[in-house]
């Protein structure tokens, strides 16, 4: 048996993403041990920032059109750009070649990234052909389908077939799982009430299954949920799919405190 040399993996850049950045830095590190498992060379470019989709979603166009071109010119040269995330994955995959599209010195370099932008998991399956994974998880899980990761890259089956390669894990479908939790980016700002509404029909399709960790693939939708069900007193873990894949599940899950 042979071993493919360093120089004939893929070479991915990791766009880690604010929120796993600033937040829940064990998504990386799962991402980063999901990627090499799956053949791959994994970079992180340090020049990378935020994607720019709180300022798209806002309107500010000429700090998006920044952003953009700072994030093309950081995975310049990677095989692939791969994210935790649907909602940046789906911002410059889908949102960036119209964004630059009038700029003649930017616009083939956004289409060009944009075809080499994936979203972590349907880029395991998808791309790099993984039909399993060797994690163990003994407990049951249930899937929250975030928005932009289903309805722009069609994110779905794919989680849910590595998640039924985990030992042990019984995998749970709740209702209107592919329902928004109400989190939007800036919407859950913009219309508190409304998304205080939408994630209370949320937690209580999660606990409904009776499932005791919900999963997803978008932090800031984990996080929503997170708070809700903790203010509800629900008894639910939530962690980014990811960590589970990777088995890496040392870390206290989204919105507990580290253990002294």
């Amino acid at each position: 048996m042979t071993t493919a040399s360093p120089q004939d993996k893929p070479r991915v850049g990791l766009f880690v993403t604010c929120l796993v950045d600033m937040m829940r830095p064990s998504v990386g590190f799962a991402a980063v041990k999901l990627l090499e498992d799956a053949g791959c060379r994994v970079e992180v470019p340090r020049a990378q920032t935020c994607c720019g989709q709180p300022a798209y979603n806002s309107g500010d166009r000429p700090d998006t059109q920044a952003l953009a071109r700072q994030t093309i010119a950081a995975f310049e040269g990677f095989d692939y750009v791969v994210a935790p995330s649907g909602s940046c994955a789906a911002m410059i995959h889908e949102h960036y070649p119209a964004l630059l599209a009038e700029d003649p010195a930017w616009a083939e370099r956004a289409k060009d990234l944009a075809a080499r932008t994936h979203e972590l998991i349907s880029f395991l399956t998808d791309v790099r052909g993984v039909k399993a994974v060797a994690a163990r998880f003994a407990g049951s899980v249930t899937y929250h389908d975030s928005c932009s990761g289903l309805r722009e890259l069609g994110v779905q089956a794919q989680p849910r077939a590595l998640l039924r390669s985990v030992e042990g894990l019984t995998l749970k479908e709740m209702q209107d799982s592919d329902v928004c939790c109400g989190f939007g980016g800036t919407f859950c700002v913009k219309y508190p009430d409304i998304s205080n509404t939408m994630v209370g029909d949320k937690t209580a399709c999660i606990v409904k299954t009776g499932a005791g960790t919900l999963l997803a693939g978008d932090l800031g939708c984990l996080m929503n949920m997170a708070g809700k069900l903790q203010r509800q007193g629900a008894r639910v873990e939530v962690r980014h799919v990811a960590e589970v894949l990777a088995g890496m599940i040392d870390a206290p899950a989204i919105g507990e405190a580290a253990k002294p």
